[in-house]
């Protein structure tokens, strides 16, 4: 079943028992695992597809989520129905660079802002940035990105006065790296990384453009600086369809 757009027909098997849009979810994704539709395709329209198998636009949608949900496709507001690309290989080591990690894959990297906040640590995250409790740290909410391709959301935690105006920075720069630079942090490292998975909550499944429920990888990471005082904690919810998590010795 090819679910191209070359205008042609594709004729469902009726009173066998077996639902229009499931029909459909396993024609597409068969093209997919033979390679017919490629990773980072564009699916046709809903239209298009309602088209082509004489089905309502109802029942193309019920077969996307149903793609979605099994991690082959992902549908990005405003743009369409992309198949997913292969899974990242993501090391995990005293040098965990977002940047650098997608670039060396041949992927353009990019961070967006989406939220920045000034409050007041909690008990936890004081403890991780080795300051007293209800000091000041600047909390920034980012998406991360791979050739356009969300793989990441983080609440980065930075303490003040240090880094005031940092947001700014990330906002031009999108990258952590080149926003440390400019309040000369040439290099840092990895002091720890905690990992367990759960299920993604809505806010997150849209902010990731993936289907509710799906598995999150999720990484909480302190990082310091040259003289071993720590910069950045950091809570980071990775799409499990779309990294591999490499832990280095």
């Amino acid at each position: 079943m090819d679910a191209g757009g070359d205008g042609t027909v594709t004729v469902l098997a009726r009173g066998e028992g077996l639902a229009a849009w499931r029909q459909i979810a396993d024609g597409v994704a068969a093209d997919i695992e033979a390679g017919r539709l490629g990773a980072g395709a564009q699916l046709p329209t809903e239209a298009a597809l309602a088209a082509r198998f004489g089905v309502n636009r109802h029942t193309v949608r019920r077969a996307l989520a149903a793609l979605a949900e099994r991690g082959l496709v992902r549908a990005t507001q405003g743009r369409g129905t992309f198949v997913e690309t292969p899974r990242l290989a993501y090391p995990i080591g005293r040098r965990t660079r977002f940047s650098e990690i997608v670039s060396k894959a041949g992927r353009e990297a990019w961070g967006d802002l989406i939220g920045t906040e000034t409050v007041q640590a909690d008990p936890a995250t004081a403890e991780a940035l080795e300051i007293a409790p209800g000091a000041s740290i600047l909390a920034l909410q980012t998406v991360h990105r791979a050739d356009g391709t969300p793989l990441s959301t983080a609440r980065t935690c930075l303490p003040l006065p240090r880094f005031a105006g940092f947001d700014r920075a990330y906002a031009t720069l999108g990258s952590l790296t080149r926003a440390f630079a400019e309040y000369g942090i040439a290099d840092y490292t990895r002091r720890s990384t905690r990992i367990h998975a759960r299920p993604a909550a809505a806010d997150e499944a849209a902010r990731l453009d993936l289907a509710p429920g799906r598995v999150l990888i999720v990484l909480t990471s302190v990082n310091v600086d040259a003289a071993g005082v720590p910069i950045q904690a950091t809570r980071s919810l990775f799409a499990a369809d779309r990294v591999e998590l490499v832990v280095e010795g």
